[in-house]
């Protein structure tokens, strides 16, 4: 069968034509929702939640790279100060060494207590016949003073992890906050027009669990970083805790025993 030639590009015009008209067609666009065209279309109180996670994800991954580039250069210093510390028992080179480690916490507590040291064992040069502290006071003191040193390096690496731990509690809640506020309105404006379908309550759901999903990608890190942070300070306490006690016995026996 032959098919005339006027018909068939009249049927193809057509075609075309109907194509082109279904790509123009404004639905499609209608139901085009991007994660960022949600996020700045959604209310005021999720708009204010999102803002919220928003500065608590920048700030934590402010610490973390902070205290990243802290702790490997504690972890660094640490190890090379221990390694002069065993290999070398004289306190007054050590001493040199620990000069050059200011960012280890072990060096700062060890410089902490050979000050303390040379200060006993410069009075006590000038008591010369006098009576020395009894009941190893002098090692008392000398340990009272490595304390001290061992707290406030502790502070000091733990400063920024408290607001980790925080927003790793706290991030989700406020997230669940901004969903169940978000899922709220959108059934309230639900009821206020006349089609009850999926695609009338979808946006604002849509939009709702949007703060959810920021405020578990704020608190993942900021959990897994505190824990990591957490265990780092842990294994630095227990070296100034070693080097504190060897430090002791170097004192009492080869020290303030002459």
């Amino acid at each position: 069968m032959r098919v005339d030639s006027q018909s068939a590009v009249d049927l193809a015009g057509r075609t075309i034509d109907g194509i082109l008209a279904a790509a123009a067609t404004p639905e499609v666009a209608s139901t085009d929702h991007s994660i960022i065209q949600l996020m700045f279309g959604s209310g005021p109180v999720v708009q204010a939640v999102l803002y919220i996670l928003l500065l608590m994800s920048v700030v934590t991954w402010g610490i973390v790279i902070s205290k990243w580039f802290q702790f490997s250069t504690a972890r660094r210093q640490t190890k090379q100060f221990t390694d002069a510390f065993w290999n070398s028992k004289n306190l007054l080179q050590v001493n040199q060494a620990s000069q050059k480690y200011s960012a280890s916490p072990v060096a700062s507590v060890f410089a902490a207590g050979h000050r303390e040291l040379m200060r006993l064992v410069r009075g006590k040069e000038k008591r010369e016949g006098a009576e020395s502290y009894a009941d190893g006071g002098e090692l008392e003191i000398i340990d009272r003073a490595l304390k001290r040193a061992k707290f406030e390096e502790l502070t000091r690496l733990e400063k920024g992890t408290t607001f980790l731990a925080t927003t790793a509690s706290a991030a989700p809640f406020i997230g669940l906050f901004g969903t169940v506020w978000g899922i709220m309105n959108a059934f309230i404006g639900l009821s206020k027009v006349a089609s009850s379908s999926i695609q009338a309550v979808a946006p604002g759901i849509s939009e709702a669990l949007i703060a959810t999903a920021i405020g578990l990608a704020a608190a993942i890190p900021a959990a897994i970083a505190f824990n990591y942070f957490s265990q780092q300070v842990r294994i630095l306490a227990r070296n100034m805790d070693m080097l504190s006690a060897e430090f002791l016995n170097i004192a009492g026996r080869d020290v303030l025993s002459r």
